[in-house]
């Protein structure tokens, strides 16, 4: 199984993790045999988060062979040009390891920052998609869109990856499940989308028509992760810190319809999460392994926890992977 490690972001002045943080785990994970990196992004938020594209130029200079992953930006935000020559460029920088993962975004107030219409998200999405895959894949663009206009536009370097990097796009209702079975190469799931949901999103997802010039159709999960030698060991040095991340999930998904999903208790995380001893952890991998699922991505470190506990469950997850 393909796994991800999930970086936490977060910037504060007064308490780790720093993005040096990030780079640590970023090389234990390489070290590890982790196959991905996996950065967010967040907007506004006032205790301080890293931006995601320069967070993932200083991760590529700082690793050799891991491939870095965004799940995801938050397309309708980005004139299209500007996403696809950055993304490019970091491909070419990093040696072809690039993973480009978009979302939609569901913040107002992240909207209102960039100058963009929310309900004007869906056309931006899928009009930025089109831009950056066609800039990376042609000699010459010439396009009138419905916010963009190019004449003979074209990048160069273009990516180092042939034909192209890989897309990827997360979401959970039917209409995203099709555009990305239709725009792109892979899904991200939630880290919150339940196992009782999984098999039928799969199966849908799998079942729509893949469009021209996709690269396939894999399924990515993301969970909450954190092995140690028992699960009492694991609760204790996960819990508190996630439960504060979920409860701030409550007030920034205040406008989606999974926010209640951030409110449950323990056992229920749990059963939707690779938590425990590392034979659990185990487990669960080949769980997801059974239910269709072709990389893991894990969050290991919420804020709060500490760096040597998210390393220790790093090491344990690449003892179960080699």
């Amino acid at each position: 199984m393909r796994l991800g490690l999930y970086l936490n972001l977060y910037g504060t002045d007064s308490e780790r993790p720093q993005l040096a943080d990030a780079v640590e785990q970023a090389r234990l994970a390489e070290q590890a045999g982790f196959e991905w990196v996996v950065l967010g992004e967040r907007h506004l938020h006032r205790p301080g988060y890293h931006e995601i594209l320069t967070s993932l130029t200083w991760l590529a200079a700082h690793t050799s062979t891991i491939g870095i992953a965004t799940a995801g930006i938050v397309a309708p935000l980005y004139q299209p040009v500007v996403l696809a020559e950055t993304l490019a460029h970091l491909d070419v920088l990093s040696g072809g390891r690039v993973t480009a993962g978009f979302v939609l975004g569901y913040r107002p107030e992240e909207f209102a920052l960039y100058g963009v219409t929310q309900r004007e998200r869906v056309a931006r999405f899928e009009e930025c998609l089109e831009i950056v895959t066609r800039l990376w894949t042609s000699e010459s663009v010439t396009y009138e869109g419905r916010f963009t206009s190019l004449q003979d536009a074209y990048l160069s370097p273009r990516p180092v990856q042939s034909p192209r990097p890989r897309l990827w796009n997360g979401g959970r209702v039917s209409a995203v499940l099709e555009r990305t079975a239709r725009t792109c190469d892979g899904w991200t799931t939630s880290f919150n989308e339940l196992d009782a949901d999984l098999p039928a999103k799969i199966a849908e997802y799998q079942g729509y028509p893949r469009g021209e010039g996709t690269l396939g159709a894999e399924t990515i999960l993301c969970r909450e992760g954190f092995a140690a030698p028992t699960s009492q060991e694991a609760r204790k040095a996960l819990e508190e810190p996630l439960r504060d991340l979920y409860d701030a999930y409550t007030g920034w998904k205040r406008t989606s319809a999974d926010a209640s999903r951030y409110t449950q208790g323990w056992d229920d995380i749990a059963d939707r999460s690779v938590i425990g001893s590392s034979a659990e952890c185990a487990e669960r991998i080949a769980h997801y392994e059974e239910m269709g699922a072709d990389g893991i991505i894990l969050r290991i470190q919420p804020p709060g926890m500490s760096q040597t506990d998210a390393l220790r469950a790093i090491e344990a997850f690449g003892e179960l992977n080699g």
